[in-house]
């Protein structure tokens, strides 16, 4: 009874602390932060054994490397290869040397523990970091996938570390024995093993699960694979989380896949918010309340050289200003492992137990600091990629004389370019985000960055020889005001625009635009059509259907587009252009003059 008692107490004070800290912009993981303080050892005391809690709640890191390991398919992560072992070891390296020698020049502490201590440090949260990245949406961003490839590097380095931390206790041995040496390749041995059977039993095996037709039985299953590879690879002295990790990258090519992600996800949520909790509870506040200046003092000094040196390596590997400052935010806490390492030390006396107290405290603080530091950096990042001195667009020196100009390369442009490049048609593609530049232009397209609503790049961009202008912005408002700065200063220019939806294409419909194509409209016809045939219609009188349909549609649009300012005849002519389709639509059915003898079952 007593472990229900602590389960609701974690439930109210989570349903609390979380909404109120998303409505304050800090976050869900900061919520549960301040929760699992309010109710530990140190707060309410409210929850007494926080290891408990701990153990199980580490699940939930467990799952959610699993969860990531479905969405990173083998060859992707080949793809990331260089990102792991060439920007993670970087980091490793660089803020290991720069914090150990912090550690022995400044707070005077011996040698090995300098050394412990940096490596403890370098390593980030994977909870933490890949948690807000996703609050964010910030995970397949250029920083969000530099973040995650240092993170996986992180999960990998601290294998090795733990097997040699032994060498280097007092009175061991300097030199790798035989014993260290065949456990290493019984390590390896062992992930060998795990690769090949997973590779060759999971897919049969979930196969027989998903035979039986049962749902809870294949969610079981789902569970059975990602604890037994995560405690086997425990077992081996390796990290639970790569073996889930492990489990999941095998899986992502199966057509499982989904289905699993699916019956994990719930649990990686819950238990994941209750890791965070955990962590909460854990914050030594009595030691904190000893000497608060001097480890919030340490946190910060943390934060702000992990910061620094991942930025810098960011901007080396070819961040931009804005994309490098944010990987060294959302990489600038302590992480979970640094937990296991220090105990590790302490037990090998390499570190006393008093300072692997105190850092577990700064690494702890730091995880607390991380969401405000993300809040905070996200408005100055906001500010700054306004003002970052980026140049205010390509030299277009080297562009050709185009025919067609392209404003706005992400999806709907490339679609078009691709043709145009097909037909040998000259072109000149301008793009306003950095990041879309950056990404593009590894895939070989030629791109030029800037904002296409400024007049001097138009020129630049020979606007007033080109023949068609394709605005394809995502952005409402750059959108409009690209087409009037185009309309206003080039009215020889056909302008073909993609509008987002009605409100948008109003407000090109003002301009003058030449032509007007709404974002998802085409191929929701086209949908539309193959829904009708596969009910059982012909081709002819579902292509009829949406035929009618669509001149409908594109009829109302520009009556309306005289009232669209004023919401109440909006409305109005909405009620009665659905009522008027409705009415085309009965009169053309079977056994209503002008659809008798057309309409027809499909053969």
């Amino acid at each position: 009874m007593d472990h229900l008692k602590e389960v609701v107490i974690l439930l109210a004070v989570a349903v609390v602390a979380v909404p109120l800290s998303r409505r304050l912009g800090l976050g869900a993981v900061l919520g549960y932060l301040l929760a699992g303080m309010a109710v530990g050892p140190w707060g309410l005391r409210l929850i007494g054994n926080v290891d408990n809690i701990r153990s199980f709640a580490e699940l939930g890191v467990i799952f959610l490397l699993f969860i990531i390991g479905l969405e990173l398919q083998p060859s992707r992560l080949w793809v990331l290869r260089r990102w792991v072992f060439g920007l993670g070891s970087a980091q490793v390296a660089a803020t290991t040397l720069v914090l150990a020698a912090f550690g022995w020049g400044a707070l005077g502490l011996p040698m090995s523990a300098a050394l412990v201590a940096g490596l403890g440090l370098s390593l980030s949260s994977t909870a933490f970091v890949l948690q807000l990245l996703a609050e964010k949406g910030q995970l397949t961003s250029r920083h969000g996938r530099s973040a995650f490839a240092v993170l996986l590097f992180q999960d990998l380095v601290v294998i090795p570390v733990l097997a040699l931390m032994p060498l280097f206790a007092p009175g061991a041995q300097a030199h790798l024995d035989s014993g260290l040496v065949l456990r290493g390749l019984g390590v390896m041995a062992a992930l060998a093993a795990v690769v090949a059977g997973g590779r060759y039993l999971l897919r049969p095996f979930f196969r027989l699960v998903a035979a039986t037709g049962n749902q809870e039985v294949f969610a079981a299953a789902g569970l059975l694979v990602v604890i037994g590879t995560a405690l086997l690879m425990e077992a081996l002295g390796l990290s639970m989380s790569l073996g889930a990790f492990l489990a999941g990258v095998l899986l992502a090519d199966s057509e499982y896949r989904h289905e699993l992600e699916a019956r994990i996800e719930p649990f990686e949520g819950l238990l994941l918010g209750l890791f965070f909790m955990s962590v909460g509870m854990g914050v030594n506040l009595g030691l904190l309340g000893e000497s608060p200046f001097r480890l919030v003092g340490l946190a910060a000094a943390l934060m702000a050289v992990k910061a620094a040196v991942l930025a810098g390596l960011g901007r080396l590997s070819g961040h931009r200003g804005a994309s490098a400052a944010s990987l060294g935010l959302y990489l600038s806490q302590g992480g979970e492992f640094a937990f296991v390492l220090f105990a590790v030390a302490v037990g090998d006396r390499l570190m006393d137990a008093a300072l692997s107290e105190e850092l577990i405290v700064v690494v702890t603080l730091s995880m607390a600091l991380t969401p405000l530091l993300v809040a905070v950096g996200g408005w100055a990042m906001a500010r700054w990629s306004r003002d970052e001195r980026l140049p205010d667009f390509d030299a277009l020196e080297d562009a050709e004389e185009p025919r067609v100009i392209i404003a706005g390369f992400g999806r709907f442009g490339q679609i078009v370019a691709r043709i145009l490049r097909l037909r040998k048609i000259r072109f000149t593609a301008l793009e306003v985000n950095p990041t879309q530049v950056d990404f593009v232009r590894r895939y070989g397209n030629k791109i030029y960055y800037g904002d296409a609503s400024r007049l001097d790049l138009l020129r630049a961009a020979k606007a007033d020889r080109a023949a068609v202008f394709v605005l394809a912005i995502d952005d409402v408002e750059t959108s409009v005001r690209t087409a009037e700065m185009v309309r206003r200063h080039f009215p020889h220019l056909a302008i073909y625009a993609r509008a987002r939806n009605r409100f948008h294409a109003y407000k090109l419909m003002d301009i003058g635009v030449t032509l007007l194509m709404r974002e998802t409209y085409l191929s929701s016809l086209d949908l539309a059509r193959s829904v009708l045939t596969g009910l059982g219609e012909c081709e002819a009188d579902a292509q009829a259907a949406v035929d009618m349909f669509r001149a409908h549609d594109e009829a109302t649009l520009l009556a309306q587009h005289a009232v669209y300012r004023d919401e109440a005849q909006l409305v109005q002519t909405s009620k009665e252009a659905a009522k008027e389709l409705e009415g085309l639509f009965e009169a053309d059915a079977p056994g209503n003059g002008a659809g008798d003898g057309r309409r027809r079952k499909a053969p």
